[in-house]
């Protein structure tokens, strides 16, 4: 969404945006990994049709099918340590992270999963935006483009592809984990390392072996390099607005995240 975005923008003469940063995120799906298993003209005419009579796709539904693809870690190992064995695991704050599904519109899970998966539409140029198709290539932006070594849901290479879809300034970051731990690197943990190389509009293509070969490895997270970046592509920081404007009479209900989430 954010890609579909940033390229409409400045075809609609709207220079608003500096820069942005995609974190495990896919362009193009011609080699969008396990996930295209489920996804068949068969299988998305049957999720139409249900999601057609309850107006969206339920967050079980969603978890399941991602679930699926770590079907040994996720559903078999599970199912041995806690219905076999007894062994529940403790809860981690990534793990209810993870268990926080979200219901997707109909229309929209409908559109991303048809247009951009199944058809490749953004990648090809074919996606429209207020009656008029949207180019990758006219991002004029820097962007810092995050992909996982291991990563289950958006592989790595796919998320490379970028570097042949745009013609800005292109700073790719390989991080060791997958889709989850691997963005979720804060520093202080150990473990973790990454490869960064940043390619100017001018400059030759590396292909993603090359990459992955040649560019030197950096121990640690990979955090305070996007911070760095950013900082050097952003104005001059903003004091943030206090919580309660002296007078208001908006008094704030509670803390966050706010009593919605309890479904009161």
């Amino acid at each position: 969404m954010l890609s579909i975005a940033a390229a409409a923008m400045p075809r609609d003469g709207d220079d608003r945006l500096k820069s942005f940063t995609l974190l495990a995120a896919q362009t193009d799906f011609t080699e969008a990994g396990e996930l295209m298993l489920f996804v068949s003209e068969s299988q998305l005419a049957f999720l139409e049709d249900m999601m057609w009579e309850q107006g969206f796709l339920d967050g079980r539904q969603m978890a399941g099918a991602f679930q699926l693809l770590r079907s040994n870690d996720l559903v078999w190992s599970r199912g041995v340590h806690e219905f076999l064995m007894g062994e529940r695991q403790p809860m981690t704050d990534l793990m209810a992270w993870n268990a926080d599904a979200t219901r997707m519109p109909y229309r929209m899970h409908s559109d991303y999963l048809r247009r951009l998966f199944l058809n490749n539409d953004l990648a090809e140029g074919r996606f429209i935006v207020t009656g008029k198709p949207v180019v990758l290539g006219d991002v004029r932006v820097p962007i810092f483009a995050v992909g996982t070594v291991s990563d289950h849901v958006a592989p790595w290479h796919s998320t490379y592809k970028i570097h042949l879809q745009t013609d800005t300034e292109v700073t790719y970051l390989l991080t060791t984990g997958g889709h989850n731990v691997g963005i979720v690197s804060e520093p202080g943990r150990g473990g973790h390392s990454f490869q960064l190389m940043t390619k100017k509009p001018d400059d030759q293509y590396l292909d993603p072996q090359t990459f992955l070969t040649e560019v030197p490895r950096k121990e640690g997270s990979w955090w305070p390099e996007w911070v760095d970046w950013l900082k050097a592509r952003s104005g001059a920081s903003i004091v943030p607005p206090p919580i309660r404007a002296p007078g208001s009479d908006h008094t704030p209900l509670g803390d966050a995240p706010g009593f919605y989430v309890l479904q009161e």
